[in-house]
């Protein structure tokens, strides 16, 4: 394979890249920090004081030593709910774990946000894990501890297709399909959200905290006029050896994890997809460059190459038409030993051929696929999906060329051609957002609506219509469009600065993460393991149906 090698100079562009990038990944930290608080000191404390761990103890001691849990969604529900004080988190932690050795999702209840109520994003959250499960075959744990549907918000939850009903969907579809499902009741688990666990291939319960009941005790007082408390109801006496309802009960947290341990070393080993691997190699650079790669100002060029060379095994990738359609980058390397196929924007300024003669060239601007990138790409996830080998798509795109000239060349035709491919592409496809991602570009380069497996987002991400300025000056266009002339350059100005400013948080990556576009935003030198834990993920489901196309324009 070709060696990419780097032109980066450690000059002073390069630090004040650098000193941004880290600013902004330390003020990520800090509010992420402050979201794994959850409802804050003062109820972790009151929580702990019942003999309960927090969600995130119980995760630690579910999983094995080391902190390999990959925590996903981190920032679902930042900025709503805040009439109701805020949901962090929206009141659940969900991610990737090992339990000896074996890849799993856990989804656990934060019972000091709102006592694990559920939100609407909360039930959002739940499902997302719930697909990555069944998408990629692994086993799921579920530790419950629940007051149910947060009631003030219920006409956002519970009757819709993906509202709170399809969590036991879910939970049948994946026992029928083979994937294990383990629940432990922690805490109350409350009227229909007992199906969760119970809806599991096995259930625990903890002796003294946890409870299940399809209704609670004031409930059952004023429902029948029956007088009794929530243990008796439903406690773990009651239903583990009266109803039979639980498998298991525990006189705490830990023996309850415990045991939950226990009975994943007993569990089969799984097949696996017939994905190559090989002895893995670090790339030639170090990942710290990362930093200083990415301009400041996200509409100026820089190499993508740079980034792939800090991230492929030895920093090589093995180019497909590398001198045709150059604003999309294709080609195949390794990522820990993984095979994978690329799909990157290029955002240098490239020039094309356009005849014979040496002076017949024209400049295409980075970052916009034009019809011969979007024709490449196309061919290209074709090959992969051929090969078996699975897709990693790197989004730094403004979009699809406009213009007369474009148009007369099809661009439409050849935008489509590359949608329909990485719409039916069935070898698994990851999305690394590390710049824009704006409008059709964000859709063939395999945005949330196209399936990615896992969808990841540096802190420069930014996924929207189309750029601020643009969208900005469009807008401000539309409402004065039938003021006339009396509207003044000053009012024109304030228009256009508040415009700006909306439109700019919502740019925010943070504002993809807290709607779930991305299951997470993480540190550029962070890169590799992520995506590397992410195809170990993939390969945990060896079904790979024949890829097939329909009607395409030629």
């Amino acid at each position: 394979m070709a060696i990419l090698d780097s032109k980066l100079t450690r000059d002073a562009t390069f630090a004040q890249r650098a000193a941004h990038w880290r600013e902004k990944l330390d003020a990520l930290e800090a509010g992420a920090a402050e979201i794994r608080l959850g409802g804050g000191e003062q109820r972790i404390a009151k929580h702990r004081a019942k003999g309960k761990m927090t969600a995130r103890e119980r995760i630690e001691r579910l999983c094995d030593d080391g902190g390999d849990f990959l925590e996903l969604c981190l920032w679902v529900a930042h900025g709503f709910y805040e009439e109701h004080g805020g949901a962090p988190a929206a009141g659940v932690v969900t991610g990737l774990g090992k339990i000896h050795g074996r890849d799993v999702v856990v989804v656990a209840n934060d019972a000091t946000v709102k006592a694990g109520a559920w939100f609407p994003l909360t039930c959002k959250k739940v499902l997302r894990a719930q697909e990555i499960a069944l998408e990629n075959r692994l086993p799921i744990v579920y530790l419950v501890d629940s007051a149910g549907v947060f009631l003030p918000m219920q006409d956002e939850i519970f009757p819709d297709k993906d509202h709170f009903g399809r969590a036991f969907y879910n939970n049948a579809r994946l026992s029928a399909e083979g994937v294990f499902q383990m629940a432990a009741i922690m805490g109350p688990c409350v009227a229909g959200g007992a199906y969760l666990p119970i809806m599991s291939d096995e259930a625990h319960i903890v002796e003294g905290t946890g409870s299940i009941f399809l209704a609670g005790a004031h409930l059952v007082k004023a429902a029948i006029g029956e007088s009794i408390d929530n243990e008796e109801l439903g406690g773990a006496m009651v239903q583990c050896d009266v109803s039979g309802v639980v498998d298991h009960r525990h006189p705490d947290d830990e023996s309850c994890l415990r045991k939950i341990r226990a009975q994943f070393a007993q569990l089969a080993d799984p097949e696996r997809a017939p994905f190559a691997r090989q002895a893995p190699l670090d790339p030639r650079y170090d990942a710290e460059e990362l930093y200083g790669v990415l301009p400041v100002d996200r509409t100026r060029p820089y190499e993508m190459r740079e980034v792939l060379a800090r991230i492929l095994d030895g920093s090589e990738l093995e180019e497909y038409k590398a001198t045709y359609g150059e604003t999309l980058i294709c080609g195949t390397g390794w990522i820990d030993g993984w095979a994978v196929g690329i799909v990157a924007n290029e955002r240098s300024i490239v020039e094309r051929r356009t005849g014979t003669g040496a002076s017949d060239k024209e400049l295409q601007i980075g970052g916009v696929v034009y019809s011969e990138a979007a024709d490449k790409g196309a061919r290209f996830i074709e090959l992969c999906n051929q090969k078996k080998i699975p897709l990693l798509f790197i989004q730094d795109v403004t979009g699809f060329m406009v213009g007369s000239r474009a148009e007369r060349g099809g661009i439409i035709k050849d935008g489509a051609k590359m949608v329909n491919a990485v719409a039916n592409s069935v070898v698994p496809k990851i999305t690394l957002f590390v710049g824009n991602s704006y409008g059709a570009g964000n859709y063939a380069m395999c945005g949330k609506a196209y399936g990615a497996r896992f969808l990841y987002a540096w802190p420069s991400a930014s996924i929207a219509v189309m750029g601020g300025e643009q969208a900005s000056k469009t807008l401000v266009g539309i409402q004065l469009k039938n003021r006339g002339e009396d509207v003044g350059e000053e009012e024109k100005q304030e228009l256009l600065a508040r415009i700006q400013r909306r439109y700019a948080d919502a740019m925010d990556p943070r504002y993809a993460a807290a709607r779930l576009w991305v299951d997470a935003i993480i540190d550029p030198t962070q890169t590799r393991s992520v995506l590397s834990r992410s195809l170990a993920a993939t390969a945990c489901n060896p079904r790979i149906p024949d890829f097939k196309t329909g009607v395409l324009q030629t």
